[in-house]
């Protein structure tokens, strides 16, 4: 006759507790960095150390393609970024403007709109003092 073995499963251990989302206060300073280019217009909050705690693009808030770039759209992502680093508790922003986009000034208002107190806008959009080397003349 054949014996039959016996194996005997572990007990069923509990799954891993998931982590618990931190329920991290935002200082009441950050600073928000607004990135407007041609194509899409990207906001982010963060405290004065860098470390990010509120963000939004426009196309997270629907806008596809040439509509990225509008006013309207930078206006939506900056309020929206906003009101998110309001409510974990920020209450003062510097503003730091980046890029050649559409959207720039709408942008601050829309933080301002959100309740933030703006302290300073500064643009940070990187200029060439010389550029690059333009390319050899072409010989015929």
């Amino acid at each position: 006759m054949a014996e039959e073995k016996v194996t005997t499963a572990a007990p069923a251990q509990a799954p891993a507790a998931k982590a618990k989302k931190k329920n991290s206060k935002a200082p009441a300073f950050g600073v928000v960095h607004i990135y407007c280019s041609f194509n899409n217009t990207i906001v982010t909050v963060s405290d004065d150390k860098g470390n990010t705690v509120a963000w939004s693009t426009a196309g997270s808030h629907g806008f596809k393609g040439t509509k990225k770039s509008t006013p309207f759209a930078a206006q939506i992502t900056s309020n929206k970024a906003a009101e998110k680093a309001y409510a974990l508790g920020m209450r003062e922003v510097a503003v730091k403007v980046c890029g050649p986009g559409q959207g720039r000034e709408t942008a601050v208002r829309a933080v301002q709109q959100a309740g933030l107190i703006v302290s300073s806008i500064k643009d940070i959009t990187p200029i060439p003092h010389n550029g690059c080397r333009p390319p050899k003349a072409r010989r015929v």
